[in-house]
């Protein structure tokens, strides 16, 4: 195998490709990428055996071939690299890399024991703007649970039912729910697909005026645009009924501003993380005080003013819980829909409120 192309494609097929590798796992092909030279083109793979991701560069081939190289110390070396046309030969097991006056030898493995990428056979698809698709993405995945032993969490729920696509995700702490009103977009839709191939798919190299196709069978997933693909294992699992979570009503309300709330609530975490995050919220008249305290540090006391309904209610939350709500949130303004210290509230934007919100569980106030 002997080829050149230039290093910024290179790096950007590479990127899309090791989006799909794991680094928590012996299985050495698991930690590897697939580089196939043939047809005037490099195409780089990757996976962790439920995710493939693939993306190709336009190259010179001076001979076709294939051969797998261990990710990490791929993207370490190439992320060094000044621009230019980079070179690679395979010799025996071993591969080259040239760029300019430097040189670097690669361990290689054989590609014939890459575990081949599995198909999507003919089902339900779903048609979207790209940049539709990450906004709506990027709404709800900050909640997705970490917990691999619930791993149906660990992923966004979509449904679609012919008018409206719904996206949610949500660690049993914390729920987000984004709305898309969209009719005839696609076929009828429940499938959780995992957080880490959502974050692939932001990756594809297309602008966000351009529609591509999420097509999926009762197992899978596929995006495919070209010079680049994911494929998925779907989660599964029975995902929580979510709607019997989201307060039917509220007795309370503040509405504030959003990046107001955002810096004081950041603030406060310096003393409340060492108190497991808790951030208390007390409502009095048109203002709410945010503090924290450590038997450690101290105390952390911040006051910012609200439109308040009925608002006088003292309540904590995980305040890490309401930067991450806050950052996904438009707007200038938000609203806290409350009912009491032991029930979960509900934030919103200010505009928009009904089709994107977040349900935060309390705290205990000490």
């Amino acid at each position: 195998m002997n080829l050149s192309c230039d290093k910024k494609a290179f790096q950007a097929a590479l990127n899309i490709a090791s989006a799909a590798t794991s680094q928590r796992t012996a299985h050495v092909y698991h930690q590897s990428i697939r580089i196939v030279a043939e047809d005037a083109k490099l195409t780089l793979t990757g996976n962790d055996g439920e995710m493939w991701a693939t993306a190709s560069c336009p190259a010179e081939v001076g001979d076709p071939g294939e051969i797998c190289v261990q990710q990490r110390l791929l993207a370490e070396i190439v992320g060094v690299l000044p621009e230019g046309t980079l070179e690679l030969e395979l010799r025996g097991t071993q591969l080259w890399l040239r760029l300019g006056h430097g040189e670097w030898l690669l361990t290689t493995f054989p590609a014939d024991e890459f575990p081949p990428e599995q198909t999507v056979s003919e089902g339900a698809s779903l048609t979207l703007p790209m940049g539709e698709l990450n906004a709506a993405v990027e709404s709800v995945i900050y909640a997705v649970s970490d917990d691999s032993s619930r791993q149906h969490l660990t992923g966004v729920l979509f449904q679609y039912d012919g008018n409206e696509l719904s996206l949610v995700a949500t660690d049993t702490h914390r729920l987000a729910v984004k709305r898309l009103r969209r009719e005839g977009i696609g076929n009828n839709v429940d499938a959780i697909v995992p957080a880490k191939a959502l974050r692939a798919i932001k990756q594809l190299p297309v602008d966000a005026e351009t529609e591509i196709v999420l097509r999926l069978d009762s197992e899978r997933l596929s995006v495919d645009v070209g010079s680049a693909r994911v494929v998925t294992q779907l989660l599964s699992g029975q995902y929580p009924s979510w709607e019997r979570v989201v307060p039917r009503e509220f007795t309370r309300q503040w509405t504030v501003d959003r990046n107001e709330l955002l810096d004081n609530v950041r603030r406060v975490l310096v003393i409340g993380k060492d108190n497991a995050n808790r951030i208390r919220f007390s409502g009095k008249d048109d203002r709410v005080m945010i503090s924290a305290r450590s038997e450690d540090r101290g105390e952390a006391n911040q006051e910012i003013p609200a439109i308040s309904r009925n608002g006088d209610v003292e309540i904590a939350f995980n305040g890490r819980y309401i930067v991450d709500a806050l950052m996904a949130m438009p707007g200038d303004g938000v609203v806290a829909e409350l009912t009491e210290p032991s029930r979960p509230a509900v934030i919103r934007p200010a505009e928009g409120g009904e089709d994107r919100f977040c349900v935060v569980m309390p705290m205990a106030l000490s």
